[in-house]
């Protein structure tokens, strides 16, 4: 069912969210409030006059309005703490609380969290007397001419002063101001280049957003007053990857981490202002929303559907729903602004030429406009944002420019330079971090000693390094290349990476590095020529340093390319990060004949058949779902492998490297049979659909691989479903090949001879309900590859996790098996820990019960709420609050919607009174009685949205009888059920199978629930269980 969204804010960023927001079919109709001329009543779009300064009144708004998403845009908003209370009154918000959002909110704050957690940025004071703050500004050996309120204000928040006096003048007129607060920051002014790099994250999981470059200053060459902003470009060319993954990892992934080690878990996007300097990248400001005019270069580029990247980081899985971006595409935004910007603007003049700046094929965000008598007026400061979105930046810019040609108000202000130090710096490295490099003599001594790694190990005809250092010749001719097309791929590792450190083994990550190059020049029918590689580290570690580069060295060899060598490392010692490497990225290039090069999507048809590789490895996005899980895993990287992953520690498994291809598939590539190869290193589903054009889709059959056991383990102790598995994980198919029908045992024997491959699926017609990839079987071969071992340590008795596992009960007021429930969760070996008690009724017994436990209680009024799939979402969001892993119902008198119980399928608990299958209406204790039957009893179960009796869990049997006697006894029996039942699931010992039916370990059997009760123990299981299930447990 199709959403409305509110978005909150009058800018060209809520503009441009509204506009991305209104392209999802997910969307129904997006209100902005107040909004401005360009989303008055546009298509899906349309402003509201609500007052949102008024939390209660935009509460009261949503409810009235079936809002199921609002959108903060301003930040003053989110430091007012309108996220925390629109959804403590169950109204789904997308940003951080008000204690996180003090990041952006308080520069004295945000300067004292960076210090606290060692994150590089300018030297600083916080001062309430001007005077106090001028004698600072005089007196520091360092330009201190960055001059910030405390607190975002109505007028501009940060002076950059071109003197001292200047300084001291701003200080003076920000202190007399007290809109701007009663304190401001002095900073040093750093040199460099200004960058924003911004992520979604859902306050572990960081998802990070291309680079994009702000131009400040209001003229062109970088003169006049500093803005807010004048323009923007993205992505930004001279920034190379390695710099990118150490800004993920050392700094974004480093605040998240940070903030929810605070207890304030950031969800939502995070901006950073940051400067390349000298000595490496530091912190200028935070945002807690995407910036304007960043918002308008950024947004164009998303690949993938915004509402689904928004709900999965409001839900905790961005892992599973990471954003996808255009990578052949450059976006440049150029602002008008009004004659006086920055100061007092005027305000009444009339914009034309906005339809013809349309019918260019540019999009036109605005800002300070209003609707008067049907024309487009200017009612503030920067009034529009020209976006242009075209295959380079130059292109970009050109028709960005004319844009601002054909549009027209008085007084217009504007900077034609937008993007131009993008194009300068293009045509050099940049200076910063390849000029001149941070190593210290120490360092070059150490490196001086480390052996020469180059194109002799590793070796192949036509390259050869000469001259020292890492430069080197490859001459194609002698490779037998006679008239070749060269493809070249970058790569880094990653997170992937930070295990390697935790493990302080660093033997496989060369050898991944390599394969996750190679790989995808193979996707292109190429072959790997030489490979180069870039590393950055905290402290340099020779030994280290010499295990990377015989890991690349080997698989350089492997994939029959030159290693032409590792330039020298980047050490930055004053770098927020750990000793030991923490970038390292590879370069590859390779080459195909003329008229070799697979063709790519077009030739795939439907019928073709899909091959599929194998190999262990986990990469990208992969290893953000492996440090969630991690978090609440009671293993660590040190502990020895569960079950039969392997025979070393978690972090050995987690570490095998993946396969490289290109012996077992050049051959088959050149042979003309293969009509497309794509790697899966970011997931199963991201690799196929590299593979398939928009009018096509792919069935597989995940029975039909072998499935890695770590895969089996991630997915029970992740309580991942099968499509976060296919989402996030390659889930044993390292890479897939489509090939047409009758020549694919052919394809497939040739592959078999080297490496190991299946075939996994075939293209079929598209698929009008749902993905168009689908993965038939996931979650029943992730089963029946779980660990055997498991099977051998389990006992016929439960057995106590290290970790409790948390428990939430709804109640009503009617039901009874609280109390049992907290004296079961006491006793010593029990597996639960009940966290939290909801009631959709206030004032119940059950909640003064859980007061005197200690536990802590929630009160959610089902009348309070417009629709059931509200109140879920509300519960639901409080359950995740309190990291709740199984629910229990005692006595909950309210019906569940499905998609609640689709995504906590397996893991809510009810007690019905009754032996058989069950009902929906509440007379089931009568069933017995009415059939004749002499036996009524109470039955524990896993909730389903079609109830089933191979659900139960556990059945307490009892004599029928009529009348009220029979009631007190099914109370009874269910006080009995009710705690082992929640025993045996908290433990493991019990759990909800694929076919909604219940799975038992017991010894080295599992029992059906029939078995259980009638006492067969471990004597024959297959006998009585359906065939189904015994076919599911059967040994792999």
């Amino acid at each position: 069912m199709a959403e409305r969204v509110l978005v909150i804010g009058s800018g060209g960023r809520e503009h441009a969210l509204a506009w991305k927001l209104a392209q999802s079919p997910q969307v129904k109709h997006v209100f902005v409030a107040p909004g401005n001329a360009g989303t008055a009543d546009n298509g899906k779009i349309s402003n509201s006059a609500v007052l949102v300064s008024n939390h209660t009144i935009v509460t009261q708004f949503c409810k009235d309005h079936n809002i199921g998403l609002v959108l903060a845009g301003p930040e003053a908003l989110l430091a007012a703490g309108i996220v925390d209370d629109l959804r403590a009154a169950g109204v789904r918000c997308f940003g951080p609380c008000a204690r996180a959002a003090q990041l952006a909110s308080s520069s004295s704050s945000s300067k004292a969290f960076l210090e606290r957690h060692g994150i590089p940025t300018a030297r600083w004071k916080a001062f309430s007397n001007p005077q106090e703050a001028c004698r600072f500004i005089t007196s520091t050996d360092f330009p201190a001419r960055v001059v910030r309120a405390r607190r975002p204000a109505a007028r501009k928040e940060v002076t950059i002063a071109a003197s001292k006096e200047e300084a001291c003048r701003a200080v003076q007129e920000i202190m007399q101001d007290r809109m701007f607060g009663e304190m401001v920051v002095i900073e040093e002014l750093l040199q460099g280049e200004e960058l924003s790099c911004s992520c979604f994250t859902d306050g572990v999981t960081v998802a990070s957003v291309p680079p994009a470059q702000p131009h400040k200053r209001l003229l062109e060459g970088e003169q006049g007053p500093s803005t807010a902003g004048m323009g923007a470009y993205c992505p930004v060319p001279q920034v190379p990857e390695a710099l990118l993954d150490q800004i993920r990892g050392a700094v974004l992934q480093h605040v998240v981490d940070s903030l929810r080690q605070e207890g304030a878990a950031y969800v939502g996007v995070l901006q950073t202002g940051l400067m390349l300097t000298k000595e490496g990248v530091k912190i200028l400001n935070f945002k807690c929303q995407f910036g304007d005019p960043q918002c308008q270069v950024i947004l164009p580029l998303l690949k993938n559907d915004f509402y689904e990247v928004i709900q999965a980081t409001i839900d905790g899985k961005l892992c599973s729903c990471m954003p996808a971006w255009w990578e052949d595409r450059t976006a440049v935004c150029v602002v008008m602004a009004s004659p006086g910007y920055p100061g007092d603007s005027e305000k009444g003049m009339e914009v034309t030429g906005l339809l013809q700046a349309k019918e260019l094929g540019l999009q036109v965000f605005h800002g300070g406009t209003a609707l008067k008598d049907g024309r487009v007026v200017t009612s503030g400061g920067r009034v529009l944002s020209i976006t242009a979105v075209r295959q380079d930046l130059m292109e970009a810019l050109g028709e960005a420019n004319r844009g601002l040609a054909t549009i027209h108000f008085q007084g217009a202000t504007f900077r034609r330079d937008i993007g131009h130090r993008g194009l300068r710096l293009l045509r050099q490295p940049l200076a910063l971090v390849y000029k001149d490099r941070h190593v210290g003599t120490g360092t070059r001594d150490v490196w001086s000693r480390l052996p020469q790694t180059s194109a002799v190990r590793g070796t192949r005809a036509g390259g050869r390094s000469e001259g020292g250092g890492f430069a080197a010749f490859f001459d194609l001719k002698a490779s037998g290349y006679h008239d070749p097309i060269l493809v070249s791929q970058t790569k880094g590792l990653g997170p992937k990476l930070q295990v390697a450190q935790v493990c302080k083994r660093h033997d496989t990550i060369g050898q991944d590095l390599v394969a996750l190059c190679v790989n995808e020049l193979l996707a292109q029918g190429a072959e790997p020529l030489f490979f180069l590689s870039h590393l950055a580290c905290g402290k340099l570690d020779a030994e280290v340093m010499e295990t990377i580069k015989e890991g690349i060295a080997e698989a350089c060899r492997s994939a029959g390319c030159a290693f032409l060598g590792m330039d020298p490392p980047e050490v930055t010692e004053e770098a927020p990060c750990p000793s030991g490497p923490w970038a390292l990225a590879g370069f590859v290039v390779g080459a195909a004949e003329r008229g070799q090069r697979l063709p790519g999507l077009q030739r795939a048809e439907e019928g073709d058949v899909l091959l599929g590789l194998g190999s262990p490895g986990i990469h990208g996005r992969g290893f953000g779902v492996v440090r969630r899980i991690l978090l609440t895993s009671s293993l660590r990287c040190s502990s020895p492998a569960p079950g039969s992953c392997g025979h070393g520690t978690l972090g050995d498994v987690l570490l095998t490297p993946g396969k490289m291809f290109s012996p077992a598939l050049l051959p088959v590539l050149r042979s003309g049979h293969v009509k497309g190869c794509a790697p899966t290193a970011e997931g199963l589903l991201g690799g196929i659909s590299r593979l398939l054009p928009e009018h096509l889709s792919a069935v597989l059959d995940a029975l039909s691989w072998k499935i890695p056991e770590i895969f089996c383990w991630l997915y029970k102790e992740g309580n991942l479903s099968a499509e976060e598995m296919a989402q996030s994980f390659p889930c044993g198919i390292g890479a897939v090949l489509v090939v047409q029908k009758e020549l694919a045992q052919h394809v497939l024997q040739d592959i078999q001879r080297q490496q190991e491959a299946w075939l996994i699926g075939k293209v079929v017609a598209p698929c009008h309900t749902g993905s168009r990839i689908a993965v038939e079987n996931l979650a029943e071969a992730l089963q029946l590859s779980s660990p055997q071992q498991l099977l051998k340590d389990s006992t016929a008795e439960i057995q106590p996790r290290k970790r409790k596992v948390k428990v939430a009960v709804l109640v009503s007021g009617a039901g009874t098996a609280l109390s049992a429930l907290i004296g079961s969760a006491r006793e010593p070996g029990s597996c639960a820990q009940l966290v939290l008690v909801i009631s959709n009724r206030p004032g119940v017994e059950e909640l003064r019960s859980a007061a005197r436990a200690g536990i802590p209680t929630r009160v959610i009024d089902h009348k309070l709420y417009g629709s059931r799939s509200e109140f879920d979402s509300t519960i639901d969001r409080v359950l995740e609050e309190f990291s709740v892993e199984l629910i229990c119902l005692s006595g909950f008198m309210r019906v569940l919607s499905s998609p609640f119980l689709r995504k906590w399928k397996g893991k809510i608990l009810n007690a019905s009174p009754s032996l058989f299958p069950l009902v929906k209406d509440g007379n089931a204790h009568q069933e017995p009685l009415e059939s004749g039957l002499k036996v009524a009893g109470c039955t524990v179960h896993f909730v389903l949205e079609e109830p089933s009796a191979g659900a139960a869990i556990r059945r307490e049997p009892l004599p029928a009888e009529a009348g009220a006697a029979l009631r007190e006894r099914l109370r009874e029996a269910e006080l009995r059920a009710f705690p082992p039942a929640l025993q045996l699931v908290a433990s493991g010992a019990a759990w909800l199978g694929a076919h909604g039916r219940t799975c038992w370990r017991r010894g080295s059997h599992r029992l059906s629930p029939e078995e259980e009760q009638q006492g067969h123990g471990a004597s024959s299981p297959a006998a009585a269980e359906p065939q189904e299930q015994r076919g599911l447990w059967a040994d792999p």
